[in-house]
């Protein structure tokens, strides 16, 4: 009876370093790291499933945890003393969650909250300080990352102060589509006002403009994307900006 429990529980822990081996493939971050360190991380690593509107922390928190996402997104939100809120930056299967931690400072001024259900995978904050800290492959990666994500924040500021909404909606739903790598995106109206600062009214005027362009097609919180080139021709070169950014330091 011992033999065949361990048994089970060997075929268990396989079954478990199998998926999450495949799951870690989805994060570009994690694919990127050489054979010998992904192998050496994996173990470490945990699959959690995020449900729209989880709170993965609150502005000032310390993160125990630190996440890659690999189907989900997560947006860094802030929120005004009187309550009005805009997106920082957004997180999907080309980043993490975390960059703080092995920054040192800890905490950010930021909440970070589930805006597309999905997967990821986590790690225990101070297992990535201590691999972080070794220096080599994990470092350069994460490095690289935390320069695209200033990249992605500084380059949304601008565009928020210089171009007209329909142009940085589209910027917004091409990196969601980035993130995901699915043309559906389930997101209602009300949410996406709240991600990008504006009325609900203002969103639902240039999804129509979109629909009617043949761009999307929006349905009940359900945006399909049906013309990727012609939202690349419609959005500002903040788009590809950052995604030119993104190829260079990672080669994606």
């Amino acid at each position: 009876m011992l033999l065949t429990k361990t048994k089970l529980t060997e075929a268990r822990s396989s079954m478990i370093a199998a998926s999450n081996y495949c799951e870690a493939k989805n994060n570009l971050l994690l694919a990127a790291l050489s054979g010998e360190k992904f192998k050496q991380l994996l173990p470490s690593f945990k699959r959690a499933e995020l449900s729209l509107g989880d709170i993965l922390s609150d502005a000032g928190d310390e993160m125990p945890y630190v996440y890659f996402p690999t189907g989900s997104i997560i947006s860094l939100i802030y929120t005004t003393e009187n309550g009005s809120t805009a997106e920082m930056g957004m997180i999907g299967r080309c980043g993490m969650l975390g960059i703080s931690n092995f920054l040192g400072g800890k905490t950010t001024p930021n909440q970070a909250i589930v805006q597309v259900a999905g997967g990821a995978l986590k790690i225990r904050a101070e297992i990535l300080c201590q691999e972080f800290s070794r220096g080599g492959d994990l470092q350069r990666v994460l490095l690289c990352f935390t320069q695209l994500l200033l990249t992605q924040i500084s380059q949304s500021a601008a565009c928020n102060r210089l171009h007209n909404f329909e142009q940085r909606f589209c910027r917004w739903l091409l990196f969601c589509h980035d993130c995901v790598m699915k043309d559906e995106i389930i997101m209602t109206q009300e949410i996406i006002a709240h991600l990008l600062g504006v009325r609900r009214e203002g969103v639902t005027v240039a999804a129509g403009r979109l629909q009617d362009a043949g761009m999307v097609s929006y349905a009940r919180g359900h945006i399909q994307i049906l013309d990727r080139q012609k939202l690349e021709e419609n959005t500002c070169e903040c788009y590809g900006i950052v995604k030119d950014e993104y190829g260079r330091l990672l080669n994606l």
